[in-house]
C-alpha cells in the first residue's frame, strides 16, 4: 500500500513517520523545502489547557511523545516547561475557566483555578487588578519547532519515507466510478496511491480544490515580536495570556520576551504565496502596549529586537479537520495555531485511519467536517 502525504511541515512529517512505522510505503510531497511553511514560524507552544476535551486528549497524547523525544529521536528540542497562565477579565470568561479546569482535571491535567492576586506567585510582574480569575498548569511549556521537525525528518527518512522536496502536487486523481482517490500528479509525473493525506497547512484549501472537496479552512496571518523589556522577564515565568484581549507574552533567553496576540477581530484571508513574513511595526507597538497594560516588565524603555509573521490554517471553531473526507482522501488540516503541539497525536491518528480504518485515540466526531453542518461546534480561543 502506498500513501502520498502532501506537506512537509511538522504535521505532514509526523504523519509520514507514523505511517512508515506501521509498514506503509510513503511518499511525501513538499512544494518547497521541509519546514518552509508554517512550522518554521511557529512559537512552539505545548499546552494542555484547552476548553474542549478533544484538544486536551490531543495534547496529552502528543506530550507523551514530546517528553521522550530526545530519547526516541535523538534530538534535543529544548522543551521548557515553565507553565501557561491564563487570565480572565470578563465574568463569562471567568465562569468558563472554572468549567475548563474541572474538565481538564478529569482528563488528568494538573491545572488549577486561581484568584488573580495568587497568579503573581507565578508571574511576579503581573498586575492582578484588571482580572477576575486565572488558571495555571505547571507542565505546559514550549519547544523549538525547527528542532522537532529535524528529528521527525531524520526518523522518517530512516523509516523509508520517500521525501520529495520542490515537488508541488498539481492534481489529485479520483476514480470516475466510485470517486476514490487514486493518486496525485506532480511535475515529475503521476504517483499512484491508495490514500492521499492533505497536511498542507495554509495551502490545504488549494489541495482540497484539486480533490473536489469543499471544507471551511482559510489561511490567516499571525505575528510575533521579540523584545528586550524594560525589566527582564525571568525564564521561570509562564507563558501568560490575557485571554479577553488576545495578548500574550513568554520569556525568551537572557531576559528577552516573545510578545504576541490577535487584536481587533478576525483577519481577512491571505494568499499563502504572497504575504509579508515580517511583523508590522504598528502591530508590534500595539502588542507591547497590550502586554504593558497588565505586566510591569514592558515599560517605555522596552526595545523591539525583531519579529516575524506566519500563517495559521483556521476553521470556524478553531479545531482541526482530521478524517477521511472522501474515499482515499484524508485531511489533517485547520489546526488554527495548534498544529505543532498536536502533530504527534495527529500522525498516530492518520496511521490508525489508514491501517486500521479507525482510531481509539480521540473521538473523531469532534474533528469531523460534518460538525459544522450539525451545528455541534465549540469555539476554542485562537491564542498561543
Amino acid at each position: 500500500m502506498t500513501v502520498v502525504v502532501v506537506g512537509g511541515g511538522i504535521v505532514g512529517m509526523a504523519a509520514a513517520y507514523s505511517l512508515a512505522e506501521r509498514g506503509v510505503e510513503v511518499v511525501l510531497c513538499e512544494k518547497g523545502s521541509v519546514g518552509s511553511g508554517s512550522t518554521e514560524r511557529s512559537a512552539g507552544g505545548i499546552r494542555t489547557q484547552f476548553s474542549t476535551r478533544v484538544n486536551v486528549k490531543l495534547s496529552r497524547a502528543s506530550i507523551d511523545v514530546w517528553e521522550s523525544f530526545e530519547e526516541e529521536f535523538g534530538v534535543d528540542i529544548e522543551y521548557r516547561r515553565s507553565g501557561y497562565l491564563f487570565l480572565a477579565r470578563d465574568e463569562a470568561t471567568a465562569d468558563d475557566f472554572e468549567a475548563n479546569v474541572a474538565m481538564q482535571r478529569e482528563e488528568g491535567v494538573d491545572s488549577e483555578l486561581l484568584a488573580p492576586e495568587d497568579a503573581r506567585a507565578y508571574c511576579p510582574g503581573l498586575d492582578p487588578e484588571p482580572f477576575r480569575a486565572a488558571t495555571y498548569c505547571p507542565t505546559d511549556g514550549f519547544a523549538d519547532p525547527h528542532l522537532a521537525l529535524q528529528g521527525y525528518s531524520q526518523a522518517a527518512a530512516e523509516a523509508g519515507v520517500d521525501v520529495r522536496t520542490k515537488t508541488p502536487v498539481t492534481d489529485v486523481h479520483r476514480d470516475g466510478g466510485d470517486g476514490r482517490v487514486t493518486g496525485v500528479e506532480t511535475p515529475d509525473g503521476t504517483i499512484e496511491a491508495e490514500y492521499v493525506v492533505n497536511a498542507a497547512g495554509p495551502w490545504a484549501g488549494r489541495l482540497n480544490e484539486l480533490a473536489g472537496v469543499d471544507l471551511p479552512v482559510a489561511p490567516k496571518r499571525r505575528q510575533v515580536a521579540v523584545v528586550d523589556p524594560e525589566t527582564p522577564v525571568p525564564e521561570s515565568n509562564p507563558l501568560t495570556i490575557d485571554l479577553d484581549t488576545g495578548s500574550y507574552f513568554r520569556p525568551e533567553r537572557e531576559g528577552a520576551a516573545l510578545v504576541g496576540g490577535h487584536f481587533g477581530g478576525d483577519d481577512p484571508d491571505v494568499d499563502p504565496e504572497r504575504f509579508s513574513t515580517t511583523a508590522d511595526t504598528d502591530w508590534t507597538i500595539e502588542a507591547v502596549e497590550h502586554a504593558a497594560d497588565y505586566a510591569s516588565y514592558f515599560g517605555p524603555e522596552t526595545r523591539i529586537k525583531n519579529g516575524w509573521a506566519g500563517l495559521y490554517a483556521v476553521t470556524p471553531d478553531h479545531h482541526p479537520i482530521v478524517e477521511a473526507v472522501a474515499p482515499g482522501y484524508l485531511t489533517a488540516i485547520g489546526f488554527s495555531g495548534h498544529g505543532f503541539q498536536h502533530a504527534p497525536a495527529t500522525g498516530q491518528i492518520i496511521a490508525d485511519l489508514v491501517v486500521d480504518g479507525g482510531t481509539d485515540l480521540v473521538d473523531l466526531d469532534a474533528l469531523s467536517a460534518a460538525r459544522f453542518e450539525r451545528g455541534e461546534t465549540h469555539d476554542e480561543r485562537n491564542v498561543a
